[in-house]
């Protein structure tokens, strides 16, 4: 569903403020830990593109869009391309935000709610907590990003990099299952990971060890020196548009996206200063 639902909000996107652009508008989309291959994201984000293009009465093919999938080459993207438009986690945006002048600008929303929490699942009844599962496997998608692990799913009180012994995977099924055979002795889950376990079969009973503080839905972020207040906030307004629009409703309902919803800067507060602190 995550995969999902950053292909769509990339599509999204094409509700930039020029109607007959010369050139097309590049849009950096970053989905560190991801298994979606560029060529497959960026095919599925032209088509939906179009789409918007047409909501918005664009001129079509004014956008395009560069997707990655490590975080590396987010940063090395965002140096050269400087994007005027992203799509970030929400650990790239808290890293990135002062250098490239980031703001958030819309959340999406999915199953009522614009946060999620993360957990740390084990076999049941195999360890009590994270205490005692230092110098353990540890394994799962988000340790692409182990420093948000650290300073903002675990708020500072673990460092994934030297708690534990990091197996990172670009599958979370994979994970669950080296879970499953004793591979690995625990896995953090994002919320839509977590939500998918009871459709797959498993041997070992699991259970949650941890669970985070509620963790805010990153979206799409602005860089706010090359962007005016008046085009951010029209975004929010386009896509309000996207999900009720009769062909994009279809989008936002196949990729379990309700809505989006205009982002509250004060929400994303509590993270930076967790990640301030943290350094």
């Amino acid at each position: 569903m995550r995969k999902a639902y950053l292909i769509l909000i990339a599509s999204l996107l094409a509700s930039f403020n020029v109607k007959a652009a010369p050139n097309p508008e590049m849009i950096l989309v970053c989905y560190p830990g991801g298994s979606v291959n560029a060529k497959d994201a960026n095919g599925a984000m032209s088509s939906m593109l179009r789409v918007i293009e047409r909501v918005g009465q664009w001129q079509q093919n004014s956008f395009n869009s560069l997707f990655t999938a490590k975080s590396d080459e987010c940063r090395k993207q965002m140096a050269e391309k400087n994007p005027k438009f992203a799509i970030t986690s929400l650990g790239l945006y808290l890293e990135l935000r002062t250098s490239h002048n980031l703001v958030p600008v819309v959340q999406p929303r999915i199953k009522g709610r614009t946060s999620e929490r993360y957990r740390v699942m084990v076999q049941k009844d195999k360890y009590k907590g994270l205490d005692e599962l230092k110098g353990k496997t540890m394994g799962g998608t988000v340790l692409e990003e182990p420093a948000f692990v650290g300073k903002i799913v675990f708020a500072g009180k673990y460092d994934p990099a030297t708690f534990f012994v990091l197996k990172s995977s670009n599958q979370a099924i994979r994970a669950l299952r080296a879970l499953d055979k004793g591979e690995l002795d625990a896995i953090i889950l994002n919320e839509q990971q977590f939500g998918g376990l009871a459709s797959l079969p498993m041997k070992t009973p699991l259970e949650a060890i941890f669970t985070s503080e509620e963790i805010p839905l990153m979206g799409v972020v602005a860089n706010s020196a090359t962007t005016t207040a008046e085009e951010r906030a029209r975004f929010g307004k386009a896509l309000e548009v996207m999900c009720t629009d009769t062909e994009g409703k279809k989008l936002c309902e196949l990729f379990g996206v309700e809505a989006f919803a205009t982002a509250n800067a004060a929400v994303f507060e509590p993270m930076v200063k967790l990640w301030t602190e943290g350094k």
